[in-house]
């Protein structure tokens, strides 16, 4: 068995504007369970796009983007249904910058098929039951390492780092034209990674500061805190907000924090008007990615009124919401919040 025999069915991403989901979800809405849930869902993301002063902030946890599910974030994006984005470093560096680098996700097994012992010796990566070239993925810490060394060496905020690798993309770097960096740097969206060196971007600037250091030079840092505070500064300036949560993790708690972080500044803001949450996670470990919207609120984060849980495997679900509103066009009425200009300025 060789490494090419493996890595030669390539995962589709799916086209929410190819299929028109309307029928299914208004089916589901008179069903029970998470259909019932799911109709709801796509009900509320309706209101938060007819809503034209509302931010919406899209979270992105879990594999969903290597899964099939990159370009629905994109098309969300493009077509004004999302203002900010706050992902997971996997999501934005290790999945999207790697397809933006010409790369593929490949149709994989699951565990016991093919013994992952032998996947490392081919240097292959498993989620799953989806496969990446490790070596392909090593171009990740690459580009991040390139850019690390382009850029002034002085504390950097992941959404400013991010903003540069959108636009070394956008100027000729990019082997596929549609990925959710480029696409948010083009439409002014700006994107959050909290936790930055949990993703090839930690090795690629890793290596950055080793070098530097071992030269005696100076170095580009993250500086997560300072992710704190902008995201914080565009929840002051447009009070209305609404959150689209695909898992949980650090984005979740991040993006509903901006409320809690705003009161200890010294600004009284709303809670999210808006939150939906898909997610698998068992509530009974109490942990945050598991924690429901309601108990949110009991920290001051989420209202009460506009809000639900999905309980399913996003790319179950995210397409079949995306797609909805989408056809129905709320979406047509809005224009590009593009709160990246608030920072450059």
């Amino acid at each position: 068995m060789e490494k090419k025999d493996l890595l030669k069915e390539i995962v589709q991403h799916i086209d929410i504007k190819k299929y028109d989901s309307t029928e299914i979800i208004d089916a589901m809405r008179h069903m029970s369970f998470t259909s019932r849930d799911t109709a709801r869902a796509a009900d509320i993301l309706m209101k938060m796009c007819a809503e034209k002063e509302c931010t919406n902030i899209l979270t992105i946890a879990g594999s969903t983007s290597a899964a099939g599910c990159m370009q629905v974030y994109v098309d969300m994006v493009r077509n004004k249904m999302v203002d900010v984005v706050v992902s997971t470093g996997a999501s934005i560096i290790d999945m999207d910058l790697f397809e933006a680098l010409g790369f593929k996700h490949y149709i994989g097994t699951k565990e016991n098929v093919i013994p992952d012992t032998k996947l490392r010796e081919l240097y292959i990566d498993r989620i799953y039951d989806t496969f990446i070239d490790e070596e392909e993925l090593q171009a990740c810490d690459n580009a991040t390492f390139e850019l690390a060394n382009m850029l002034e060496a002085r504390p950097y905020s992941s959404r400013e780092f991010i903003y540069e690798l959108g636009k070394w993309l956008h100027n000729g770097r990019a082997v596929k034209k549609d990925s959710l960096i480029q696409t948010c740097y083009e439409c002014g969206v700006p994107i959050f990674v909290p936790a930055f060196s949990d993703c090839s971007a930690g090795f690629g600037i890793g290596k950055h500061q080793w070098m530097r250091a071992q030269e005696g030079k100076p170095y580009l840092s993250i500086d997560s805190v300072c992710d704190f505070i902008e995201l914080t500064k565009i929840k002051m300036a447009c009070p209305e907000t609404g959150l689209f949560m695909v898992g949980g993790g650090t984005p979740k708690n991040f993006a509903q924090d901006t409320v809690v972080c705003a009161e200890i500044l010294g600004h009284e803001v709303p809670m999210h008007k808006y939150a939906i949450q898909i997610t698998v996670a068992d509530v009974r470990d109490g942990a945050c990615s598991s924690s429901t919207l309601l108990e949110a609120g009991s920290w001051g984060k989420v209202s009460e009124e506009l809000q639900q849980m999905v309980y399913a495997e996003g790319t179950t679900v995210i397409p079949l919401i995306a797609s909805y509103v989408y056809h129905n066009g709320p979406w047509r009425e809005r224009e590009y919040k593009r709160w990246q200009d608030i920072f450059a300025k």
